[in-house]
Order: C-alpha cells, then structure tokens, then sequence
C-alpha cells in the first residue's frame, strides 16, 4: 500500500523517449518581416519552426524554459477520422504517452505565472483531464471551459448532437498565476442609468439582502416616504443597521423614484472593476465556431482550405486571458497558423512548431498577409492591426550522430564547425556564444566556465598552449576527437583547468540518435503478441484493447 497512488495508467506509460535536443537552423530564405517599421512596437524575433513538435518543444528548452506566459495546443483529437493534414486515429496509449511527453517539456517551458490551454473533444477530453493533474497536479487546475464550436446540430450522430470542444485550462503555480479579466461591453453596461442624477455618475441597482434568514440582520429599514421595509420571507439585510445608515448618508440606498420602495444598493459604473471575470462557458456569438474559421481561412486561401482550423476570436480570448503585450505564447500544433496570427496582431511575441507540409502551404502565406496588413479578416478590425513586424523561420537540424556504413556511431557529415559547436553546446548545458578575441570559447555555462569544440586530435603540446591561455581562474571544457601523449588521469593532474572529453564517444549514450519522427499522426499501431505465459491484462479502463 506505501507504494501505491491514484493515476491513470496506460500500456507502456513507463518508457519514455531519450530525446536528442536538436539545434535550430535558420532558413533566412523563408524568414519574412514588413519592409518598415509601423509602430515602435512592432516584433520581429517571432519564430516559426517546421520539424517534429516533441523534437522541437526539446530543442526549445534549454533556451526558454521558464520563459512562456501562454502555451496553447490544438493536438490531434483521436476521434479515428482521418483529416487531409493529420491522421489523428490513434490508439488510446500511444495516444497518451506521446502528449505525456509533450505535456512534461511544457511545463518546464511554461513561466511561473503561466498557463497551458488545450482544445480537445469528448473522446479523449476526460484521460487528458486526469493526465494533465499528473503532470501539472491537480492544485493548478483551472478551469474545464466549454465551447459551442457548431451551431447546427449533427443529424449523423446518435442520441446527443456533439456541439462542443473542451479547452482545458492549467496554470503552472496557480498561486503565482497572473490572469486578466474581459473587457466590458456594451451590453453589460447598458444596464447602468442615472435616474436621481447623481454626480458620481451611472449606477444600476443591486440586492439588498441575502439568500438565509439571520435574526441579528432582520430589522425594518425606514424609507424616505415613511414607510417600514423588511427583506422577504427567508431572507435578511446584507448589512448591519449602522452600515445601512452609512451607504443612506452617501446616497447609496435608492428606494425608488417616489421614495417608498424596498431599499437597492447603487453600484457605480465607474467603481466596478475594468472588466469581468471570464465565465467557463464560451458561446459561438462570443468566441466564434468552426464555421466562422473556415471562413477566415477561406479568405486568405480558396483552392486549399485547411480542414480543422480555430476562430481568430476563440484564440483572442485565451490570449486576452492569459497574457499581456509583449508576452511569449506558444503552440506546437500550429496547424493554419492561428495562433500566430492573433498573438502577432495583439502584440505579443510568439512561437509556433508545425511538421506538416501545410507549414509552407497554410502558415507562411497567412503570416505574410498578416504582416504585410493584407489579412482584412479574423480580428484585425477589432485590434485595430496595420501590419508590421516578422517572423524566423528555423528548421530542425538532423541528428548530430549517424551510423556509418559499419554500423558506428559517427558525427554527421552535415554538420560543419559551427553546427556542432551549437549541438555540443546544447548537449552539454552551454550557452552557444562563439568570442571574436578568444578562439577557444564556443559557449559558456558562467562567467568563468567555458566549451572548445573540436574534431582534432590534439597533442599534449596543443593542451599546454590552451591550459596557458585559459589560465587558473577559469575552467574550459574540451570536446575533442581524440588526445594523445598523457593518460586520462595525467591529463586531469597536468590540467586542472581543462576536462577534456572525446567525441562522439561522449555523448553516444544519451539519446536516441537518428530518430526523426515523434508524431502524433501514428495510425493505429498494431499491438504485439502476448508473450506465452504472460499474466492477463487488467480491465481496460478505456473499454477496449490498449490502455490499462
């Protein structure tokens, strides 16, 4: 019993990838920005990152962890429907363990005072709720909001229509969590009058009393006109009589334009808070549906729309919500591009990761219109966008270590000096900043601890010359092919400043070298025979083969 705990448990929930954290390469070619400036506050340093989004969000991490106000994911749903740009039918574990995965990198990305928000449909919505307690725990849940993505009801399915998606909302450190409220709108302001005219303005009259019967709080409230008010049968004033003849000293009490109704409390417009609390459910005239997206997609792209986009208003909302101009969002299922496109047109800076081909086709093309201030749809009238600013596209960069034809672990010949330093750098928890002065420092993990890569064989003669250079003071790492005229342990007594470390014998462990692929666009994958002898399978919590 000491070892056990409540989770979800799934086939193969304990074998995780050992990810190779990949450099990114820039692709100046596809980069785009505006030809001038429009506003001060325009960005520039946006990213766009085509590759596999696990291989992506861990090649992000070493330099943003700690650093996004906002993640938001649209994965694939599992609904067992193929789309032209994602076949998202996948079995429940693989299912499970490949957005475990994603779901871990993410946290550790996330701000303190940041929140993930992920758009799901019924059929996984549940797991994925109880998945993300495990990794993010169940104290910085936030909300499991509901949005009205269709208005016609489907005449396909049986019994209920499904006319909803699940966006599932979690804060890092719900203490710490910064959240914003909506802006208020006409239609919530238009209940406030000013009918005694008073010079603190509009007001709107509010309840008096509460929902229980306190004796203490059950008085009669004499009224301008003489009259005896007492709350309703069941009820009490929600103020006791000295505060009652306070608020009626400041002309807070109205009782009515001929003075002989039951008293109100007046609430002024201009002392209510700037906005409203968010509610958790997100109707299709607040937020937009699915109809409205294809419509804005459609706008920018006739001849190819892309299947499964979300309205420009719906990401509006979650990022009015959770973060402010200049904040990072993220998301790593880009898709069409949404995201993007509403954080670039309110100011914030963002992030987004795409594997498909509809990176170049969907997601280029819209960001380009959006910066160019051609995009007329979606919410560009109701931030007020012109254009400006621009994006970077990066791809990933192919594995650092091959296999020869011997079937050896070898650096791969695509990358020259500047691309393994950066992979070295990375693999070993440096910054990769290359001096103009110093040739030996390619990276730097402090002020005083540096990183020399090279593929040389360097002689104790060489390390001489660089111990020299580096001095007492400092510390340098040194990755190397090889080194020759001193044993391990003579290297280490010679030159305390120096641990020097061969390549790729020294990294050849620690990932899974050469795989490429992460997706969660796996169809299906068959399961493998049961060994003979093997104990049977628990129930299956989800009804059927592959998840216990």
């Amino acid at each position: 019993m000491a070892h056990q705990k409540l989770e979800l448990t799934w086939i193969g929930k304990d074998q995780r990838p050992r990810l190779e954290p990949r450099i990114l390469l820039e692709d100046p070619a596809r980069s785009y920005h505006a030809k001038q400036r429009v506003t001060d506050r325009d960005i520039f340093d946006n990213r766009l990152i085509k590759g596999d989004n696990l291989l992506a969000l861990k090649a992000l991490e070493a330099e943003f962890a700690g650093k996004v106000k906002c993640v938001f994911i649209d994965p694939p749903y599992n609904t067992g429907s193929a789309f032209t740009h994602y076949d998202d039918g996948l079995e429940h574990s693989i299912w499970l363990g490949l957005m475990r995965d994603r779901l871990e990198i993410i946290r550790r990305l996330l701000a303190e005072d940041g929140s993930l928000w992920i758009t799901i449909d019924d059929n996984e919505a549940h797991y994925l709720k109880v998945l993300c307690d495990e990794v993010f725990g169940r104290s910085n849940f936030v909300a499991n909001v509901v949005w009205q993505k269709k208005y016609s009801p489907g005449n396909n399915q049986k019994g209920i229509s499904s006319d909803i998606d699940h966006v599932l909302v979690y804060a890092r450190n719900f203490v710490r969590w910064q959240w914003n409220l909506l802006p208020r709108s006409d239609k919530q302001d238009v209940a406030y009058k000013n009918p005694d005219n008073d010079p603190r303005g509009l007001w709107k009259a509010s309840d008096l009393t509460r929902a229980e019967f306190r004796e203490r709080d059950f008085y009669p409230i004499t009224t301008p006109s003489g009259l005896q008010a007492l709350p309703a049968k069941g009820r009490s004033w929600s103020r006791p009589p000295e505060e009652i003849e306070r608020l009626r000293a400041d002309n807070r009490l109205w009782f009515g334009p001929k003075g002989d109704a039951k008293p109100s409390l007046k609430r002024f417009l201009s002392e209510v808070q700037d906005g409203v609390v968010a509610k958790a459910l997100w109707l299709r005239e607040e937020v937009g549906d699915n109809e409205e997206a294809k419509k804005e997609v459609k706008l920018l792209d006739e001849s190819d729309i892309f299947a499964t986009p979300k309205p420009e208003r719906l990401l509006q909302r979650v990022i009015t919500l959770a973060t402010n101009p200049g904040d990072l969002v993220l998301d790593s299922f880009a898709g069409s591009g949404t995201t993007g496109a509403v954080a670039h047109k309110m100011g914030r800076r963002w992030i987004m990761v795409e594997l498909g081909e509809h990176c170049h086709t969907h997601i280029v093309p819209r960001l380009q219109k959006v910066i160019d201030g051609q995009d007329p749809g979606g919410v560009t009238q109701a931030t007020g966008w012109q254009g400006g600013g621009g994006f970077r596209y990066y791809e990933l960069a192919p594995t650092l270590l091959a296999t020869d034809r011997w079937g050896n672990l070898v650096i791969n010949p695509a990358y020259d000096a500047a691309m393994l330093s950066a992979a070295m750098c990375k693999l070993e928890g440096f910054a990769y900043a290359p001096s103009e002065a110093l040739w030996w420092q390619h990276g730097h993990s402090s002020e005083r601890d540096f990183i020399y890569v090279t593929t040389q064989t360097l002689s104790a003669e060489q390390l001489d010359a660089l111990a020299e250079e580096v001095g007492a003071e400092r510390s340098l790492l040194v990755c190397c092919g090889a080194y020759r005229g001193v044993t391990a342990a003579q290297a280490a007594q010679r030159w305390p400043q120096l641990t020097i470390k061969k390549i790729p014998k020294m990294v050849k462990d620690r990932c899974e070298w050469g795989h490429d692929d992460y997706s969660l666009n796996v169809a299906n994958l068959p399961m493998a025979a049961p060994k003979p002898g093997a104990a049977p399978a628990q129930d299956d919590l989800f009804g059927e083969d592959g998840a216990s």
